[in-house]
């Protein structure tokens, strides 16, 4: 598994560690990520996610999974996270057609 968040796409950066003497190393900066289990309304389904503690508080901010995918754009999204979000407005319209 990498070290991507699954929703917004977040992944490992790199960087320097720098010492007191100004010595510089590589380094890597590690996203926070959570293993969570986020609730579709829409579809009625459970999905386990990794997701990284920021995309967590933006999901809890804007009402929720499917609010979070619908708001967000295309290019602002994981695969996966593409693919949630065209079921989810596939589920939408049928909803509101019957």
């Amino acid at each position: 598994m990498s070290r991507m968040c699954e929703l917004t796409g977040k992944g490992v950066m790199s960087g320097n560690n720098v010492s007191h003497a100004n010595n510089k190393t590589r380094r890597k900066f590690l996203p926070n990520l959570c293993r969570v289990t986020l609730m579709s309304e829409a579809t009625g389904m459970s999905y386990r996610l990794r997701v990284s503690a920021a995309a967590l508080r933006s999901v809890e901010h804007r009402g929720g999974l499917d609010a979070f995918l619908l708001k967000s754009g295309e290019r602002e999204l994981s695969p996966r996270a593409r693919l949630l979000r065209k079921e989810i407005i596939k589920k939408t319209a049928e909803q509101a057609a019957a």
